[in-house]
């Protein structure tokens, strides 16, 4: 991917406005740019250097990517987030999903906003060391649809990298929108010469999900990008049998609770029971799921995230998964996934490095 961006309203093989050719290639006739180009001063983007410059404080950078929509990147990229900071790591949360950004409300800071300083645009604190910038914090309504071609999306993406103040940070993660377009470009096109140490992608167990994780994991291997691996979320439903609610159906479809009928019964005859976790598969997953497309693709497998009840509470109430033992099932999941990434030296951060 070349260093930069081309018009939308650009003919098929445009050079690029930044080639000694703009605006003078046989297939610049006819393109409402023409002239622009051709008259335009030529090198490479002045913002490059500022946002190389912002980039030099951050020690990792982390992309969460994933094919589709709805299957837990952003609760996985917050709860990533909550579990680094509270490793007492210093880390920020870019939020690049400009059309559906949930970040906000899964951290806890709906309602927030950015302020600005002699040094650029301060981040949103959840903690000391935990800060987020998001688009979200820019919407004067939340249910405010954001309407944006790609290259208002691209400068909004550039001017969080160039104008956003984080400080010194071992980690910066990128939550970036589902599939394959204009943010991923511009993201890896701005970041890529500050070194981005690569993506973690989420899916679900199921064959229509991972269609689209292997073009996510073809377009990373297309533009350079290192595949730190892959995580299974939603795989199974796990919950305690005490939060299972029970029910009776009849052939005609009417239902009745007998939850407290099943918890009395199980209480006097087998208390026991009351201590066990139900598993159930949710989504079909016969072809092997996440595992064996990452063995077929040749990159890392990072684990499984339960569907778990509590973790989905604990996104709605914008808190970390790891803070109590309400999510039980995922958060230990989390945790083993998150030890697994930190394992690979690449993305250690030494006590020589904390103590700089």
């Amino acid at each position: 991917m070349a260093d930069q961006e081309i018009p939308e309203d650009a003919n098929e093989h445009c050079p690029g406005p930044q080639s000694e050719s703009a605006g003078k290639a046989d297939s610049c006739a006819g393109c409402p740019n023409q002239e622009i180009c051709a008259t335009a001063p030529k090198g490479p983007d002045p913002d490059l250097v500022a946002i190389a410059e912002r980039m030099a404080t951050v020690k990792h950078k982390i992309l969460v990517l994933s094919g589709k929509g709805g299957v837990g990147k952003s609760t996985f990229s917050a709860q990533l987030a909550f579990a680094l900071a509270g490793m007492d790591h210093q880390v920020g949360l870019l939020d690049i999903d400009i059309c559906g950004p949930s970040i906000p409300k899964m951290l806890g800071l709906e309602g927030q906003d950015i302020h600005q300083s002699n040094l650029g645009w301060s981040p949103v604190y959840v903690e000391s060391n935990l800060g987020v910038m998001s688009i979200g914090f820019m919407l004067p309504n939340p249910d405010e649809a954001v309407i944006w071609r790609g290259p208002r999306k691209n400068g909004i993406i550039k001017q969080f990298l160039k104008d956003v103040h984080w400080g010194e940070l071992d980690y910066l993660v990128v939550d970036a929108p589902p599939g394959t377009s204009d943010e991923h470009i511009s993201i890896v096109q701005f970041l890529q010469a500050t070194g981005i140490d690569g993506a973690i992608i989420v899916t679900t167990p199921q064959e229509v999900s991972l269609i689209d994780v292997r073009k996510e994991v073809s377009f990373c291997k297309k533009v350079g990008i290192r595949v730190l691996g892959v995580v299974e979320n939603m795989s199974g439903l796990q919950q305690p049998l005490a939060d299972v609610k029970f029910m009776k159906v009849s052939g005609e479809g009417e239902e009745t609770d007998m939850t407290e009928w099943a918890l009395k019964y199980m209480k006097e005859n087998a208390p026991e029971m009351l201590n066990l976790i139900t598993c159930t598969e949710v989504f079909e997953s016969s072809k092997g799921g996440a595992a064996k497309m990452c063995r077929e693709m040749e990159v890392p497998f990072l684990g499984k995230v339960p569907m778990d009840p509590m973790l989905g509470k604990a996104a709605e109430e914008g808190r970390s998964c790891f803070a109590d033992q309400q999510c039980g099932a995922s958060s230990a999941a989390l945790r083993r996934i998150i030890d697994t990434l930190l394992e690979d030296p690449t993305m250690s951060v030494s006590m020589m490095d904390e103590g700089a």
